[in-house]
C-alpha cells in the first residue's frame, strides 16, 4: 500500500530521491537479480526510506521497469555521434565499461532466466530495431553480405560487453580495464575490428 512520505522526506527533492533510488537499484539488481534484490538494500544504498520505492514506483517491479525505461530513454545518446557500424559498437563498449552495473543487470536476467520485472516486449522491439539497423548497414556494405546479421549482432554485443564480463582475462592479456585510457583504447580497437567485417 502506498503512503505519503513523512515530513522529513517531503523536504527532499523528489527528483533527486528518484534518481538516487534508480542508481541504487541498478547496482542492487545487477548484483542480485530481480528476485534476489531487496528493497531495503536499495533504499539503504540510496540513503532514503524504503517506503519511497512504493510511493514513487509502486514497488520493486515498478522500480525495475523504471530502471529499464531510463536506460532506453538514454540509449540514443550513446551512439548520437557514431556514424559507422564500428563506431556504434565502440560507443556501446564505452558505455558498458563506464556503466557496468547496467550490463550486470542484463547478465543476471540471462543467468537467472528472470524477467519478472522486465518488459520483454520493449526489449524485443529494441533488439529488432538494432537488427534492422544492422541489415540496413549490411546492404550499404558495412557488413559482409555472407554474414547473418542476427548472429553478427549477437557477437558484436558480446564484443562490447567483454571487458566487464571477463576483466580477469583482460588482465591475463596484460591489459588493465580499470585504467582511464583502457576505455578509449578498447573503443578504438573495437571500431577497428568491426571495420574489417565489411563486404
Amino acid at each position: 500500500m502506498r503512503r505519503s512520505p513523512g515530513p522529513e522526506e517531503r523536504q527532499r527533492d523528489p527528483e533527486r530521491s528518484k534518481q538516487q533510488l534508480l542508481d541504487a537499484a541498478v547496482a542492487e539488481f545487477g548484483a542480485h537479480g530481480f528476485s534476489g534484490a531487496r528493497v531495503s538494500e536499495i533504499a539503504a544504498r540510496a540513503g532514503v526510506n524504503k517506503q519511497l520505492i512504493s510511493y514513487y514506483f509502486g514497488g520493486k517491479e515498478g522500480l525495475y521497469r523504471a530502471v529499464a525505461d531510463r536506460w532506453r530513454a538514454a540509449e540514443p545518446t550513446i551512439t548520437a555521434t557514431a556514424e559507422t557500424l564500428g563506431e556504434v559498437v565502440g560507443a556501446y563498449a564505452r558505455a558498458t565499461i563506464e556503466q557496468p552495473d547496467l550490463l550486470r543487470l542484463l547478465i543476471r536476467e540471462g543467468i537467472d532466466r528472470d524477467t519478472a520485472g522486465n518488459d520483454a516486449g520493449a526489449q524485443y522491439e529494441r533488439f529488432q530495431g538494432m537488427l534492422a539497423d544492422f541489415r540496413r548497414r549490411q546492404s550499404d556494405g558495412e557488413l559482409a553480405a555472407d554474414l547473418d546479421a542476427a548472429y553478427a549482432g549477437l557477437a558484436l554485443f558480446g564484443l562490447a560487453a567483454v571487458p566487464v564480463v571477463f576483466p580477469q582475462i583482460a588482465r591475463a592479456l596484460g591489459l588493465d580495464p580499470d585504467t582511464e585510457d583502457f576505455t578509449d583504447k578498447y573503443a578504438e580497437q573495437v571500431a577497428l575490428l568491426v571495420s574489417y567485417l565489411k563486404g
